[in-house]
């Protein structure tokens, strides 16, 4: 069965600057803004969508990811441990330290989910084992669910809250769990979907990466060194896929108004000048409207 292909020159760039290492898009829409962050870069980014303003602070370190904060600001997840930025006068409090050797460990990938919890993993830097997990992050303690990666990306919840995605990259596969709100409890893991993991394939797609659900709750993946996004099924069936210009995308956000602008970012930091030459909008945000809108993100609430 085929499936829509979108090609790359429908893409566009939402700002001039690339990142290094650009992820973690979040649409705050209260605020008609994106936000995302700058992994090597060290850095949170936000656009005001409408005025075209384009603000960044600085971090001391590596953030992993970000979420909005309940009461104004976002949470960043920093190398070493949570923090609340202040969106409004750029202070930056820790909140909690990081429960793992930062020389080897930090914190990649997260989402909020409607109970307030923050649910952030880890990625475990050697990559020669499955030493990274995802924790939840609630009422300012870190619960770790045990969900044994090296990388931790991937995490979204169905529409009814009822499933979470979690993907492990290097692993090329995307788990899914039952999911009990009340509790913060996850069971039944099962598999989504495992790509082919041989590299030197001429029809290599890439690995699962960053991801968002959608309104029909379909569950849409940046596939990072293999150049697209694709949006699968609750059964883990490719419905569509976006050709990039840009190899390495790293997570998706749905935003603008309508919840219809699918927003991308990618990466430049470590590729070859070849690949570079090849996809020059490596690095880039990107930008592409779509058919089916995606879901207001939630807060983390302490």
């Amino acid at each position: 069965m085929t499936h829509p292909i979108i090609s790359a020159d429908q893409l566009e760039t939402v700002i001039d600057q690339p990142m290094l290492l650009g992820e973690s898009p979040l649409w705050h829409a209260e605020q008609g803004a994106l936000y995302w962050i700058d992994i090597p870069g060290q850095a949170v980014h936000r656009l005001q969508v409408a005025l075209g303003q384009h603000q960044s602070w600085p971090m001391a370190q590596q953030p992993g990811a970000i979420a909005k904060h309940a009461q104004g600001g976002l949470v960043v997840a920093l190398r070493s441990g949570m923090a609340h930025l202040d969106t409004d006068t750029g202070a930056l409090v820790p909140l909690l330290e990081a429960p793992y050797d930062t020389d080897h460990i930090r914190f990649n990938d997260g989402r909020c989910d409607a109970a307030g919890r923050f649910w952030c993993g880890t990625i475990y830097e050697p990559r020669d084992r499955e030493a990274g997990t995802l924790y939840s992050f609630e009422r300012n303690v870190l619960r770790d669910a045990h969900h044994a990666v090296t990388t931790s990306n991937g995490v979204a919840f169905s529409p009814d809250q009822r499933l979470m995605y979690h993907s492990n990259t290097p692993g090329h596969r995307i788990n899914v769990y039952d999911f009990d709100l009340a509790t913060g409890n996850t069971s039944n893991c099962r598999l989504l979907r495992q790509f082919d993991s041989d590299k030197s394939a001429a029809d290599y797609g890439g690995r699962p990466d960053g991801a968002a659900v959608d309104s029909e709750g379909a569950y849409w993946c940046a596939m990072f060194e293999g150049g697209q996004v694709l949006r699968l099924s609750t059964q883990g069936e490719i419905l569509q896929e976006i050709r990039l210009p840009a190899r390495c995308p790293t997570m998706v956000a749905f935003g603008d108004a309508d919840l219809r602008t699918l927003y991308i970012t990618t990466g430049r930091h470590g590729r070859s000048e070849q690949e570079l030459r090849q996809y020059p909008l490596s690095g880039h945000l990107l930008k592409l409207r779509v058919d089916v809108a995606g879901r207001l993100e939630y807060s983390y609430r302490p």
